[in-house]
């Protein structure tokens, strides 16, 4: 989709993200991880490390099953996997394949919108899901939230642990409910920068108006 840039992110990001992650949604050394991600996108790391820590099951699905829907439902079949993250698009693949799901299974959807006819399909084929946001330069996932049937909307849902989002205005001062802001990003999850882009950078990462530490910085995510 263009040029790729590359964000430098200290452990530190990533370990809070995982402990986060391992809390809630939750994954324990009893969990079977389906992972279907290429290895090149960020949210592989949910797949691989959360369930190294927990002492939980891989299965990591080749290329090839991860992209046709009837080999990965054949694969789901077998593996029987309690906690799968994939983006809306792969779920529509699977339900079209005629996946049935499973009681079992925690569903984690994120890296695009969450239709509510998507979602609504996969509650009737799952015990649990899980919409989650978040961009590259923050680690993963920022936000996440537990979808039920009886939800009027699909939110992106709440910061996760040492988080801080805002909806800001072009002043950066916080907006009414109800009225339309960028979102910004703070807090432990925060990448040091653009490998060698320094311009972007800064323009980027912005020094934090509500933080008492001085280099504290807030991501401005281009999303409203």
């Amino acid at each position: 989709t263009g040029q790729p840039k590359g964000v430098e992110i200290p452990h530190q990001a990533l370990v809070n993200f995982l402990w986060s992650i391992r809390q809630e949604p939750g994954c324990s050394a009893r969990d079977i991880m389906l992972s279907v991600t290429t290895i090149s996108f960020d949210i592989f790391g949910l797949e691989l490390y959360v369930p190294l820590l927990a002492g939980a099951r891989v299965e990591i699905a080749s290329r090839a099953v991860a992209m046709d829907g009837r080999q990965l439902r054949t694969l789901c079949e077998a593996v029987r996997p309690t906690i799968m993250q994939a983006t809306p698009a792969t779920w529509r693949m699977l339900i079209a394949a005629g996946w049935l799901g499973s009681e079992q299974l925690t569903v984690l959807c994120g890296g695009e919108a969450l239709p509510p006819d998507l979602a609504t399909q996969i509650l009737e084929r799952c015990c649990a899901l899980w919409n989650m946001y978040g961009p590259t330069e923050t680690t993963i996932w920022s936000t996440i939230e537990e979808i039920e049937r009886t939800d009027r909307e699909i939110t992106i849902g709440r910061p996760i642990a040492n988080t801080d989002v805002y909806i800001l205005d072009q002043f950066l001062q916080p907006v009414p409910v109800g009225v339309s802001g960028e979102l910004y990003i703070g807090g432990h999850g925060l990448a040091r920068g653009y490998r060698g882009r320094p311009e972007l950078t800064q323009d980027r990462f912005i020094p934090h108006p509500f933080s008492t530490e001085p280099l504290a910085k807030l991501y401005r995510t281009g999303d409203l």
